[in-house]
């Protein structure tokens, strides 16, 4: 019976916490609180924080159309691809020390699942046969090449403070360093890396004002271009979704350890329910926090980026950020 319960367990941390539910949620809620806020700061009343939710449920119940020149199963299968990339993700990072499933190459295995929703929205749009499809696929590219390179170095700098000279990627061991030694942010040699992290995360994410592949006003969505229904609604489901594992992640990252401590003793069937709940709002809160700071406010401020320009910043500013954290740590600072 214990095998069985195992099983049930493992089922239930995939699609209910910290999984599909978890991460389905917490990200449409995240959007509705990212779009809501920036009206406010450009002085609009704003949609409900629930719009992005509706808009998912309106495009699910619209008519699929698929082009004459796409190719059928991969036009349709590409944004289902990247969602489940996703919500295996979110199962791998820490929620206040709690993670569905965890190992030894943590962030090396989210390096991997983190072009998987970038590379179904290229071959997505590559299967569509739209020539818009293909500027936005080109764009997508450039922009995948300027942030990857920032990306692994903050993830050395955090596996080298923590790991030392053998590095740790185990998201759960720098969890629990933190811990014991105090989030990684509090480092001053790991602020360069949380500021380049911070940078990365709308890149990433593909909001403005880096959204250079799906800009509405110049190439008509891009990839996105021939796609509608729910296909179109997956797309756009993604986007929240990873908006939350991305805030996600930097909070496992930079502020692990610091609502580890919560235990209210209520047990049910042997689990601490409620201390997962609490957990839970908390990190919800912090991903809220974090987006405000490196999403919404650029989003409210600033015009989009230049494909050229947003290759030279990451290349330059972000990577240089990232490499002064990773020095440092290196030399034992």
């Amino acid at each position: 019976m214990t095998g069985f319960f195992d099983i049930i367990e493992n089922i239930i941390k995939a699609l209910v916490f910290p999984g599909l539910l978890f991460a389905t949620i917490g990200g449409l809620i995240l959007a509705g609180f990212d779009r809501k806020v920036i009206a406010r700061m450009q002085r609009r009343v704003g949609p409900p924080i629930l719009q992005p939710t509706y808009d998912f449920f309106k495009l699910a119940g619209k008519e699929t159309i698929v082009p004459h020149a796409a190719n059928k199963p991969v036009y349709l299968a590409a944004p289902f691809v990247g969602y489940v990339s996703l919500i295996v993700m979110m199962t791998l990072i820490p929620i206040g020390g709690y993670s569905a499933f965890s190992g030894k190459a943590d962030l090396i295995v989210i390096l991997y699942l983190l072009t998987i929703p970038a590379v179904a929205l290229i071959v997505g749009g590559s299967a569509s046969g739209s020539p818009y499809a293909g500027i936005g696929v080109s764009r997508e590219m450039v922009t995948m090449m300027a942030y990857e390179l920032p990306l692994i170095i903050v993830f050395l700098a955090v596996a080298r403070l923590v790991g030392g000279s053998s590095l740790e990627f185990s998201l759960q061991y720098i969890n629990a360093w933190q811990v014991a030694n105090g989030p990684v942010i509090s480092h001053l040699a790991m602020i360069p890396a949380a500021l380049a992290m911070l940078l990365v995360i709308p890149a990433e994410v593909g909001t403005q004002p880096f959204d250079v592949a799906e800009a509405e006003t110049e190439i008509c969505e891009g990839p996105l271009v021939e796609y509608s229904g729910l296909p179109l609604g997956m797309f756009k489901l993604n986007t929240a979704v990873k908006m939350f594992v991305m805030t996600s992640l930097f909070s496992a990252l930079f502020l692990g350890g610091i609502y580890n401590g919560i235990h209210t003793g209520v047990t049910l069937w042997g689990i601490h329910f409620l201390d997962i709940i609490i957990r839970a709002i908390i990190h919800f809160a912090i991903s809220l926090v974090v987006t405000l700071i490196c999403m919404t406010t650029v989003h409210a401020v600033t015009a989009r980026l230049k494909i050229e320009h947003l290759f030279k910043f990451y290349w330059t500013v972000v990577t240089g950020l990232a490499l002064i954290s990773l020095i440092l740590v290196w030399i034992g600072l």
